[in-house]
């Protein structure tokens, strides 16, 4: 933060470690990024909380009634900018108390509710009666935020036509010191597959449409990296498959690596971290022209990866593709470019006069914020001359 005191920068999300997801990954990158800045970073997640299973996916846990606990652990910090990652039971709680006490907050736009609710139940559409409903509930939710962060122009794009508004570009990174093409030659656990090798790197559920790649008839070895709850059943249905589980560091990079092509057969991201992470280690990507795959591959689809709504076609014109060319075109992609546009897009809790306008960034503002901050009342008591925005 050039010319201002660092932040204290608190982030609530229901998806948080231990949890393996690109949520997770996102603000874990993103945290160090910011606290290696010289910034203060607080998240507080559901392992804080008393939690049950999530209904359908019971690796992940949901905090249970977490607002007054949260609200101490809020006022406790006493931040000078609140970011409300999930639309969950801490997101949810998060919320109503910025809103009670008319203090400004951002949020972003991470997961397809309604596409996955669809996937989950397998009955309900896009233009079901659940969907419906949980899209105006995501719409509710984000309505009070200063900005709503969503990481693809594509997804920014249909937010809009939906009417979300104070939409901002959060781009991704990759680490490119873990994913590396030299460690294609590391990888012992698959040196002695039939090549070719077409990979799938990812949580292993039913939202992510891997039965599309598994029914392909492709040469060589489907190899499936990733755990979850449809992993039994897929490889029960799939015996010619193989399936390693997951893989964390050095291990999952070694798998990226190896692979020939990265097949990403999601329909549902909003962006798809493993698409760079596997062009960071050299793997074409062969992809649905989809948001995310989309949007990573604008100017290089053809060079670097293929989308067609044929994934077969995707999957075998990627690999006559150049792997170091896929290295190059994931160097763009840093957590610290992600981490400055987050800080950026941040809001002061107590806001500026007249509210966040175009172009205003916590950077500008951190100082107004900080002065606004009392020092002995309540967090949600503003100090002399600051006036906080309405509720919403």
């Amino acid at each position: 933060m050039v010319g201002q005191a660092p932040a204290r920068i608190l982030i609530v999300s229901d998806a948080w470690t231990p949890q393996v997801n690109g949520v997770v990954r996102t603000l874990t990158a993103v945290t160090a990024e910011l606290r290696a800045m010289g910034h203060t970073v607080e998240v507080i997640g559901p392992d804080r909380f008393p939690t049950i299973p999530c209904p359908t996916y019971p690796e992940i846990r949901l905090a249970v009634l977490p607002g007054r606990p949260l609200v101490g652990l809020i006022e406790a910090f006493r931040p000078d900018a609140l970011h409300i990652a999930t639309e969950g039971p801490l997101g949810l709680a998060a919320r109503a108390w910025a809103c009670r006490r008319g203090l400004h907050f951002t949020t972003a736009y991470h997961t397809r509710f309604p596409e996955y609710l669809a996937a989950r139940l397998g009955l309900l559409g896009r233009s079901g009666v659940m969907g419906a409903m949980v899209r105006r509930f995501l719409k509710w939710f984000h309505a009070p935020s200063q900005g709503v962060m969503v990481a693809t122009q594509s997804m920014r794009d249909e937010l809009a036509m939906r009417g979300f508004s104070r939409l901002r570009a959060w781009p991704r990174g990759v680490d490119l010191s873990l994913f590396d093409p030299g460690l294609r030659q590391e990888a012992p656990d698959f040196t002695e597959l039939p090549r070719p090798l077409f990979t799938y790197v990812g949580r292993v559920v039913v939202e992510k449409n891997i039965g599309a790649f598994l029914d392909l008839d492709l040469p060589g070895t489907k190899l499936v990296v990733g755990g979850g709850p449809q992993l039994r059943a897929l490889e029960r249905a799939y015996p010619k498959v193989r399936f390693v589980g997951p893989r964390h560091g050095r291990e999952l990079a070694r798998a990226f690596a190896s692979a020939d092509v990265l097949v990403f057969p999601s329909l549902t991201d909003t962006f798809g971290l493993v698409v760079i992470e596997a062009l960071a280690s050299g793997a074409p990507v062969a992809a649905f022209p989809v948001t995310g795959p989309r949007d990573i591959l604008r100017g290089v689809d053809g060079v670097v990866g293929v989308t067609d709504a044929d994934l077969r076609v995707a999957c075998m014109r990627a690999l006559m593709l150049d792997r170091a060319a896929c290295r190059t075109h994931a160097e763009a992609f840093t957590w610290r470019a992600s981490a400055e546009a987050f800080l950026d897009n941040l809001a002061p809790i107590y806001g500026v006069e007249g509210g966040v306008k175009a172009g205003a960034r916590l950077r500008s503002a951190i100082t107004l914020s900080a002065a606004c901050r009392p020092d002995k009342a309540a967090i949600g008591t503003p100090g002399p001359g600051c006036t906080p925005p309405p509720a919403r």
